[in-house]
């Protein structure tokens, strides 16, 4: 076995495992130790069936034709003149036959190859349990179709999550019996055309094989298990997003400490708090004095004396607090100097950024649950009946082929139920963390829209919130848990059914969205944190000049010098401009600068309007591509 290579032993798969094989393309093998379990339980099903025991799907018919017994021959041969569409084999082979290609009705566009293949995974892992009555020689038929690259052609709707995806696993074994359709190398073919030229012959089916292929939650969980992937990306990057706005906002960092967070220990909670500290490690932005932090003023001629800042698009400014109007608050003043500039006066930050941990946090817990349960489904055997071949002291078949509802997805469909009402969660903090960027209100000194906007023409950031909010507006809309709503089927015979597939596609199929509402933020943080920092540096190099006249001239509300007060103005105005003169380079936590820099490499910072279209078809691509993940 290679480095590319995962052994299936039915025991043994990981979340892991199966995303490498759905979207790195790696190949499976299977265990012989297992295969002999598999045929094991193959050579007893074929021995009942030649005592006449009566069986479930094997010499009974589905569903609600459970009461319905095969004969020895076929009733319809008796017709006058016999039958001309006679097919080949025995009764009990026709009805597996039957199964597959009456079941393979699904409608709707394709399945993406990465979720047919995972399905393909899935189902050969359970049927290596030993339990279902497969034998060796289609099982590795199967494995053959998945390692040849053959990938049926599966349509997305169909299943209602019990009798398990009956129907979706039929497009899925319908390819092994020469039939449907199948992509090849890239192109769709018929079933019999892929499999000749992948080198393959199509089978036939024996006892419960069919029932053994199409009976069990392969679809539900193929597509759970990769939507959970997208979904652990996205919390990584939503952290990442989250780190970049509070370095942009220059905001508070007490609500991310340790002991915060031993007081309320939800898993995710702290996990999410340590890794956004973690993220900001190294930031000189986060928790710097209120008075440091100039705002934004359009730039005008005469903003900036010196060569060297005269290529800045801003000016800066702070208003002065005469001493007459701090009674009340002369402890905030003997720490802080009395200069309000875009940093507002409060000890806590919005709570986009200051219950970020708990927002982030709950979403990561219920990652967490479903990741719990499809851990254990991967590992499941979901067909009915089960077989035992081993079992001691069995008197009657009953015993030994006993009918169950592991195939019914309720496990997962409430798991990935409380996933789809998370996600917008997700992205709703991230748009309203990219709305308080944005917001001239509440975004503490930034310019509106993050931009100069000199002349009145320039738009800046607007819109990209408004596509942020119709991003969440629909993700919200989408959130319904189908699994709240069963329809029966089959005659009432399956009068409960979990809808997982749909719970599960729908949250495979929202995870899109969700990264583009993160991308946003990222896009919309990146732009912000360009602003705070050089507005910061400037003023750091304004007072570094030691030329406190010249920091007094950005400050507004400053007394005459006639007046009482300027003597005390002056002082203070010389203490800020030490203050900011003895401090080192702004700039963010490294993690947040590294991330910061990987987007500049691609989209540049946006000092007047340009079509912004092609900006963030990039970013989302970036998000897309997990680029920032290396970050």
């Amino acid at each position: 076995m290679t480095a590319k290579t995962i052994l299936l032993d039915g025991n043994s798969l990981t979340r892991e495992q199966l995303v490498a094989v759905a979207r790195q393309g790696l190949r499976v093998e299977l265990d012989e130790t297992q295969l002999k379990r598999v045929q094991r339980a193959a050579d007893f099903l074929a021995d009942k069936v030649s005592c006449g025991e009566p069986t479930y799907g094997v010499t009974t018919g589905f569903g609600s034709n459970a009461d319905k017994l095969l004969g020895a021959h076929r009733l319809r041969d008796e017709l006058p003149g016999g039958r001309s569409d006679k097919p080949e084999g025995t009764l009990l082979e026709e009805l597996q036959h039957n199964l597959i290609t009456t079941h393979a009705v699904c409608v709707g566009k394709p399945f993406a190859t990465d979720v047919v293949r995972a399905m393909l995974v899935i189902r050969i892992n359970t049927l290596m349990r030993g339990h279902s009555g497969i034998r060796v020689e289609t099982l590795k038929a199967l494995t053959a179709m998945l390692n040849a690259g053959v990938v049926p052609v599966v349509p997305e709707k169909g299943s209602v999550g019990a009798s398990g995806d009956l129907a979706p696993l039929s497009h899925l074994a319908i390819v092994l019996l020469g039939g449907g359709e199948a992509f090849y190398q890239g192109e769709r073919l018929s079933g019999a055309e892929a499999l000749k030229r992948a080198g393959l012959a199509p089978i036939r089916l024996s006892f419960k094989e069919g029932l053994a292929l199409n009976n069990g939650t392969a679809q539900m969980l193929a597509t759970a298990t990769l939507a959970l992937d997208d979904l652990e990306h996205a919390l990584e990057l939503a952290d990442l997003a989250a780190a970049m706005t509070l370095d942009a906002f220059a905001g508070r960092s007490g609500a991310l400490r340790p002991e915060v967070h031993a007081l309320r220990p939800h898993p995710g909670q702290v996990e999410t708090a340590e890794r956004v500290r973690g993220l900001l490690e190294g930031s000189t932005l986060v928790d710097i004095p209120y008075h440091l932090v100039p705002r934004f003023k359009q730039w005008s001629a005469e903003a900036w004396a010196d060569p060297s800042d005269q290529a800045l698009t801003f000016d800066i400014g702070w208003d002065w607090v005469p001493a007459n109007q701090r009674h009340g608050r002369e402890a905030f003043y003997a720490r802080f100097l009395p200069f309000k500039g875009g940093k507002k006066h409060q000890p806590q930050d919005a709570y986009c950024l200051r219950c970020m941990p708990q927002v982030h946090g709950a979403v990561r817990d219920a990652w967490a649950q479903a990741c719990r349960v499809i851990d254990i489904e991967l590992n499941a055997v979901t067909d009915n009946p089960l077989i035992f071949p081993d079992a001691e002291d069995a008197q009657f078949i009953e015993e030994q082929v006993i009918s169950a509802g592991h195939f019914h997805g309720m496990p997962l469909a409430l798991a990935m139920s409380y996933v789809k009402a998370a996600i917008p969660v997700l992205a709703s903090i991230s748009e309203r963390r990219l709305n308080k960027l944005v917001d001239p209100a509440n975004n503490d000194g930034l310019p509106a829209f993050l931009t100069g906007n000199e002349d009145g023409t320039d738009s800046g950031f607007m819109i990209v919130q408004y596509t942020a909010a119709a991003l969440v507006n629909d993700l919200a809309t989408r959130a319904h848990p189908a699994s709240v709503y069963s329809v029966p089927t089959s005659a009432n015979a399956e009068d409960h059914v979990s809808m997982g597939a749909n719970e599960a596609r729908h949250v495979l199929e929202m995870m899109e969205d969700l990264g583009y509402v993160i991308a946003l933020e990222l896009y919309t943080a990146a732009q912000a944190l360009d602003f705070r920092q050089a507005m910061l540096n400037a003023a750091r190099r304004l007072a570094a000049r030691g030329d406190w006249q010249a920091l007094a001239g950005k400050v507004a509300n400053a007394p005459r010098e006639d007046h009482p007060h300027y003597a005390q103005f002056v002082e203070e105005v010389q203490q800020l401009t030490f203050a900011l003169a003895h401090v080192g380079d702004f700039h963010a936590g490294a993690t947040v600068r590294k991330a910061h820099e990987t987007l500049r490499q691609h989209i540049g910072f946006m000092s007047r309007d340009r079509a912004m279209d092609g900006d963030v078809r990039t970013v989302c691509e970036l998000v897309r591509q997990r680029v920032f993940a290396q970050a």
